[in-house]
């Protein structure tokens, strides 16, 4: 597979009352098909996170951004744009990190979360320095993080509950 530029499409998800910001790398092949933040099939970012807010699973884009809204959950990535190999993060080059103040001026997002590795080295690296607001790195939902079990996931993720 070629590397090639990306650029992010995605408008973030967040309103005035967004408390927490969840931040992916860059969205997946299969994201920017589905047009929406972690839209693989079997990635399990919208069925873990809404299981720890005790919430009903949503399936489309309104029923997720609802849900975010609700829960007080800004969503976006890291990046902009960068060079990528498919889904692989590990092949990013060139990358080009979000302006996070578009949230940041207006939300009062009270903890920074990274959804995976990759994401959590490159906001360290582009954002912290900005933001001034340490993240906490959670694990990816992404399907290629099946050594994790869901329950793993549940108890990791569980660390957004006292912001909700």
């Amino acid at each position: 597979m070629q590397q090639e530029y990306i650029t992010h499409n995605f408008q973030p998800i967040y309103n005035e009352q967004s408390r927490i910001l969840m931040l992916g790398t860059m969205p997946s092949p299969k994201s920017r098909e589905a047009g929406f933040y972690y839209g693989h099939p079997r990635n399990r970012f919208w069925k873990v996170v809404p299981d720890v807010c005790g919430a009903p699973q949503p399936h489309t884009k309104e029923e997720k951004t609802a849900f975010a809204l609700k829960y007080k959950i800004a969503v976006w990535d890291v990046l902009a744009g960068c060079e990528i190999k498919g889904a692989d993060d590990s092949s990013i080059r060139n990358p080009v990190a979000n302006d996070l103040d578009i949230i940041l001026k207006h939300a009062p997002i009270q903890a920074v979360f990274t959804t995976g590795t990759k994401a959590a080295q490159l906001y360290k690296r582009y954002c912290l320095p900005k933001t001034g607001i340490a993240a906490v790195a959670l694990p990816s939902t992404s399907p290629a993080n099946c050594r994790m079990t869901y329950e793993e996931l549940y108890e990791a993720y569980s660390a957004i509950k006292q912001y909700i």
